[in-house]
Parts: structure tokens; sequence; C-alpha cells
């Protein structure tokens, strides 16, 4: 049997010796195997059942089987960036997040799909093919996180890493019915390796429950000094659930059906509409009407993510474009020649009016809810429902709901909120920078009154 329930019920299971994480494990690569869902490029399965065969059951993540995102690096596995170009390339060395999850108990089983190189919210690579959303395989589960996601919501691993660098944690939470946080900017350390970037991406998980995204806080967040961006440990996440829904009466919510200058479709709206209202009422919080208008990054942002990508490929580039994806393809032509000086000045202006713009809203509200997708998930082999939404994941109509968080670096949840034509929908909460225990709080809430399924129905 593979585990259907959430991450910290499994733990509970494994110390009541009602399931052995060993027999976990081997029906985990099993299930893996029979899967359609294409949700993992990399599986370590030798290591993985001698792990488990040897587990410290007082570990917060004791015995738990880890899907670890694409990107992310684990020593001696792949590090292909979801790339033809570097299919070949080892891991020597494993980022901070995994090494503190699996300090904490949790055992890596393998690689979950990514888009290439974080690119685009659609998981569909040359490297790999197309991942497939449990709910609708016909369907994608989003990206660049769409792997994990998929693999959470299909009912092979109860959870695994993610990445958000302009909604690629809440985007495919939202195409597949699961609990996606974006932290506060800095809240887990990308260390070590780690390149400053244009400073919106932001780590975490796919989970099935708000208590697998708190404990998973819990134990990875905290500075390290190889990020030299990350903020000070926190803790009491998972014990301290609960303990501000009262503290949240009366605060001051927006519902946002445009947010970022988003089109969101009227059958998706209403349902969040409904659990919006219900949310504000069933806390006792107040709605309240306020420009929430923000400038547009537009094309700066594009150009300005697109230049990590552009100097990883180096002198590899043109030569390899006809072994990219078509979205990183379009976007590195278009880029190209485009940051220079001027450039440079318009994309940090552009910037500093978005995160001032933020500012004046959480001046005047404490929460913003929106979608955290404009429709329910498209085509897995794409194309993209918008031309823009190639130069990075988020870009266009999907990510104008997602990366002004990004931007201003706010929390974000995304949590389940029913679904339309028979497929998830996210309700996206942005709350003020260091709100993660409210913003989980009011995703409680709503765990509590309108619970979702843990995994996709047809699993």
């Amino acid at each position: 049997m593979t585990w259907n329930g959430d991450m910290c019920g499994l733990v509970d299971e494994y110390r009541a010796g009602r399931l052995h994480p060993g027999e976990i494990m081997r029906d985990t690569f099993d299930a893996i195997a029979a899967s359609d869902l294409n949700a993992f490029s990399f599986l370590d399965r030798d290591g993985a059942v001698a792990a488990a065969d040897d587990v410290d059951l007082a570990q917060p993540f004791a015995g738990v089987p880890l899907g670890v995102k694409e990107l992310d690096a684990v020593r001696g596995w792949p590090l292909t960036e979801a790339c033809v170009v570097f299919a070949d390339r080892v891991a020597d060395h494993t980022s901070t997040m995994v090494e503190r999850a699996t300090s904490a108990g949790a055992i890596p089983v393998g690689l979950t799909t990514s888009s290439e190189f974080g690119g685009v919210n659609l998981t569909r690579t040359v490297l790999n093919g197309a991942t497939r959303n449990p709910w609708d395989r016909s369907r994608t589960p989003g990206g660049s996180s769409g792997g994990s996601a998929s693999a959470v919501a299909g009912g092979l691993v109860p959870i695994a890493t993610g990445g958000d660098g302009g909604g690629s944690i809440r985007i495919p939470a939202g195409f597949c019915g699961l609990v996606g946080l974006k932290g506060t900017f800095g809240r887990i350390p990308r260390g070590p390796r780690s390149l400053v970037g244009n400073l919106t991406v932001s780590i975490g998980s796919l989970t099935r429950s708000i208590r697998d995204t708190a404990r998973w806080f819990d134990v990875t967040n905290g500075h390290d000094s190889r990020d030299t961006l990350s903020l000070p440990r926190v803790t009491g996440w998972e014990d301290g659930l609960g303990s501000f829904l009262h503290d949240l009466r009366g605060a001051r919510v927006a519902v946002v059906a445009d947010w970022g200058g988003a089109t969101v479709s009227p059958a998706m709206w209403e349902v969040l509409t409904a659990s919006a209202e219900a949310l504000i009422s069933g806390v006792g919080m107040r709605r309240v009407d306020t420009d929430t208008t923000l400038p547009s990054m537009g094309a700066a942002w594009s150009i300005s993510g697109m230049i990590a990508i552009r100097a990883e490929l180096g002198d590899r580039w043109p030569a390899c474009e006809d072994d990219l994806t078509p979205e990183i393809r379009s976007g590195l032509r278009y880029t190209d020649g485009r940051y220079d000086e001027d450039g440079r000045a318009r994309i940090e202006q552009r910037r500093m009016a978005v995160v001032e713009r933020m500012a004046d809203i959480f001046a005047e509200v404490d929460f913003v809810i929106t979608a955290s997708n404009p429709d329910i998930a498209f085509n897995a082999e794409g194309p993209l429902p918008d031309t823009f939404g190639g130069l990075v994941a988020g870009a266009g109509n999907n990510g104008r709901l997602t990366f002004p968080a990004n931007i201003a670096g706010n929390p974000a949840i995304s949590v389940p909120a029913g679904t339309v034509d028979g497929c998830p929908v996210g309700l996206q909460i942005v709350g003020r920078h260091h709100s993660e225990q409210q913003l989980l709080d009011l995703g409680l809430w709503m765990e509590r009154e309108r619970p979702w399924p843990l995994v996709a129905p047809q699993q």
C-alpha cells in the first residue's frame, strides 16, 4: 500500500507500530513504477530502501518518503535543471533545505520533474516529456514544481520540495488540490552556492495538509551563512496552529478578482468567492473595499528572469537552442541584448514601484484574497494559455495572480477551495511580511470547515 493520508499522519502510524517505513518505502517505489503521471525524472530505490530499514522514529520526518524537485541539489544525483544541455551533470553538494529535511528523518526517493530551469508554469520538457495532473491526466499539474505536485496529489509520496519564483509552488498547488505556502522572502535558506538573482525565489514544499506545511517550515527555516538574505530561525508553527484565529477577528480583507491585472474565469471566481465569504464570516474578519491596483513589471521582470538562464548556458548558447523547450528558447531570443545599464535601471525602478504599492495596500488591509490560477489546469502538452507566459514561471495572465508576492517578498498560501469541471481550484491568501502563521491558521480554518481530498479521487 502507499499512504494516502498526510505526512504527519504517516509518522504517527510508524510510531504506533501500525506501519513500517521499509514496507511503505518499497510500496512507494512499486507505485511510482506503475504510475503514468511521469512525476519523477530520477529514482534512488536502493539508497531509500536501505535508509527506511534504519529509521529513528523520534525524528519529525521519521522515514517519510520525500520527493525532491529536480532543481534542488542532492549530492550524487543528477543536477540537470530539467534541461537536455545538462543531462549528464551530477550534483556535488546537497541543498540546505534538503539537508535539513534528511537530518530530521525524511528519506529522499528521487527527483520530481520540473519545467526547464523552472522557467514556465507547464511541466513539459525535452528531457522528461510531459508530467500529468492526477485529477485529469490530459491536463498539466502546472509548474515549475509540477512533478512535486503530481507526485503528492497522485498518492506517490506524501510530501515533496518546491520553489516559487513567480508562483511555482502556488500554481501547481492550486491545479492539484494541495497546500502550497510561499514564505516571506528568505524564510528558508537557498544555499549553498545560491546566486542572488532577481530576488524573487522562495523555497518550500507541496503538501496535503496545513500541519504538514507547518512542520516542514519548522524544520527547514532559519538563517544559514551561505545565504546572506536568509531570515533568523523561528519555531513552533505546528504546535501553534489555531492560536491566531481568535486574534484574526476583525482583520481587514480585500477580495480581489483581478489581482495584478489578471483575468479569472467566472466559473472559478464563483467557487472562490463562496469560499472567501465563508472564511471571512467564519473567522470573523471584515471585508473592505480599497484600491488594490498594482503597477506592472511587464517584460522587464521577464528579462531579469532570463539573465540567470543565459549565464548558466554560457557559450553553449545559441548552438544549444534546438535542445531547449520552445518557451525557454523564445524567451532567450527575446531577451538577447536587452539587459544594459538602462534596462537594469528600468527593472529596479519597476521593482521599487511594486514594493511601494504593496506596502501601501497592506497598510489598508491585513490580507488579500484572490485566486491561485486564472482557470483550471490546461493541456499537459501545452501550449501555455498566453504567449507572454513563456518567458518566466508565472508571467502572463496566470502569474499576474502570484508574482506580486514574489517581487515584494510577501508570504502567500494556496489552499484547495473546491472544483470546477472536476478539477481543483486554489484560493490564494496574501499577507504582510512575516505573517505565515496567520496564513496557516486561515488555511487551517478552511481545512477544518471545508475539508479537501488529500489525494486525487481516482487514486
